[in-house]
């Protein structure tokens, strides 16, 4: 009983998670911005449902099936995002390094001349 009610709490946190990061991805303007929001929705929410399956069942071969694939999406969500953010960068300036006309150049304070 107790278990059933605290895997219910950590679903519902894992919900609000999900629907304040989608309330967020939609009042964001552009991409970058709304990139940030889908991290919780990516990386928490599953956490939270790991945890809920974690409390619900105890340590079965489900649980551990699902303690892999958070760990899978908490190595992989930050190469996806470094990914999308690169896509969108080609995608708007047609290339993702920097152009040499948008490095500041000059002379750093270590490089002056010695009088």
């Amino acid at each position: 009983m107790i278990r059933d009610i605290f895997a219910d709490v950590l679903l519902g946190l894992a919900v609000l998670v999900v629907l304040s990061a989608s309330v967020g991805v939609l009042v964001m303007r552009d991409a970058y911005q709304k990139l940030h929001f889908v991290t919780p929705a990516a990386l928490v929410a599953p956490a939270l449902v790991t945890l809920a399956i974690f409390v619900q069942m105890g340590l079965y071969e489900n649980t551990g099936e699902t303690i892999l694939a958070l760990l899978f999406m908490v190595i992989a969500g930050p190469y996806l995002s470094h990914a999308t953010i690169r896509a969108i960068r080609v995608r708007e300036k047609g290339d993702w390094r920097l152009r040499q006309s948008t490095v500041k150049t000059g002379n750093a304070p270590a490089e002056e001349k010695e009088q």
